[in-house]
């Protein structure tokens, strides 16, 4: 089974790395660039079969160790 854990920054905290990437897509001439976030992406393959027992294991990785969950928000997505 394939998933993936998408974490990123909560509104409102301050995101330097975004900014950076979007000083740069601007110095680079790219139109229309309003503001970027960046995040993280987890793709993770399990050897589990029960999709509900996978996103939970999924979900309490997340909360302990993927994602900082004073600053960060996490999507958890199992594709197959």
């Amino acid at each position: 089974m394939k998933a993936r854990v998408t974490v990123t920054l909560k509104s409102g905290i301050l995101d330097p790395q975004g900014k950076a990437i979007e000083g740069a897509l601007k110095s680079l001439g790219v139109d229309g660039i309003a503001s970027v976030r960046q995040g993280k992406v987890f793709d993770i393959e399990l050897a589990a079969t029960d999709q509900a027992k996978a996103e939970a294991a999924l979900k309490a990785a997340a909360d302990r160790l993927l994602a900082n969950t004073v600053i960060e928000n996490y999507r958890v997505e199992v594709l197959s």
